[in-house]
């Protein structure tokens, strides 16, 4: 493994594309995956263990969409790219080869917000997973930023700690979908946004109306807050929407983070609340009748889980709502 500083990893990316561009198409591929992964570490690396989080008395509302932050989140963003055979391109947008080496197919590509602990390995595990089954996947690291306060701690399962993290973590977001838009591989008409847990929420309350969004998924959250700018879920008609969360979920055991999303679902568009429950009271799967936009899956296990897409099941849930809303 190769840990390089910005500087450093400028000068050997350019090293590395002149290479290339001298070899043949398959060792493209072989040396262009090696190569990546060793700068997984320079996204990896930053969560809650590694950042030196900023004071919330240092934080002012002029950071939250400085253009410096939001670059530096997009540099950042972790890249998976299909290459077939179930192989991927793995790089971040720093390390990202030259564009004239990726096979110009463009891709269904979904935007992946990670939650607040920032990356992780069930970060990579998703990413890799859909990556896996045929989409592209950009993951921006808001952890990136230069200013960035702590917004949670895992441990004791303690969330809302710099309520501005929310508005941060959308600017990330839009710019992160803006920049996609110009890249080569990535099909515009099949755009999909996905969050997990705070990045869930992000994913939820977006008002990104004017994008071209397909769809959304929101993997670990309820809907259900005391800050109004947190609760529901902003998303047109347009775009369906599916949420999975665990009843018993530990994270959301108050009164103001208890429940599930159904509500602010719109009810002909495709969109469904998943909730797993370890009590049987609908047998149905997530097949949703004209309508019906809430479903109970009897699942002990899941039920008292806020990662969920660590089950084949709910992993199976997430494609089949992806493939059902490919254009």
């Amino acid at each position: 493994m190769i840990l390089l500083s910005g500087s450093g990893i400028q000068a050997q990316h350019i090293r590395f594309t002149a290479v290339m561009k001298s070899l043949h198409p398959v060792w493209v591929m072989v040396i262009s995956i090696l190569y990546s992964l060793s700068f997984a570490v320079y996204a990896t690396g930053i969560n809650n263990t590694t950042k030196t989080f900023t004071a919330i008395t240092e934080m002012s509302r002029r950071d939250w969409d400085d253009r410096q932050e939001l670059q530096r989140v997009w540099q950042a963003a972790l890249v998976r790219i299909p290459m077939g055979n179930a192989k991927y391109l793995a790089a971040t947008i720093a390390t990202l080869p030259d564009t004239n080496l990726i096979q110009s197919v463009r891709h269904p590509t979904v935007i992946y917000l990670h939650g607040c602990s920032g990356v992780w390995q069930g970060t990579h595990a998703r990413i890799d997973f859909l990556a896996g089954n045929g989409y592209a996947v950009i993951a921006p690291v808001s952890f990136a930023r230069a200013k960035y306060p702590q917004s949670c701690d895992p441990y004791t399962k303690k969330a809302g700690l710099y309520r501005g993290t929310l508005k941060m973590r959308q600017h990330d977001a839009n710019y992160t979908i803006n920049k996609a838009s110009t890249l080569t591989w990535v099909d515009l008409d099949n755009l999909f946004l996905m969050g997990f847990s705070q990045g869930g929420i992000v994913a939820a309350t977006l008002d990104n109306s004017d994008a071209s969004l397909r769809a959304r998924i929101v993997e670990g959250w309820s809907c259900h807050s005391g800050w109004s700018e947190y609760k529901g879920i902003n998303a047109p008609p347009s775009q369906p929407v599916l949420t999975l969360v665990g009843a018993n979920d530990p994270w959301f055991q108050n009164p103001w983070t208890q429940g599930e999303c159904s509500n602010w679902l719109h009810r002909h568009n495709g969109s469904l609340s998943i909730v797993y429950t370890d009590q049987v009271l609908n047998q149905q799967r997530p097949v949703a009748p004209s309508g019906q936009v809430r479903f109970r899956i009897p699942n002990p296990l899941l039920s008292r889980q806020h990662s969920l897409l660590d089950s084949r099941e709910a992993q199976e849930t997430v494609l089949q709502f992806l493939r059902s809303h490919i254009q």
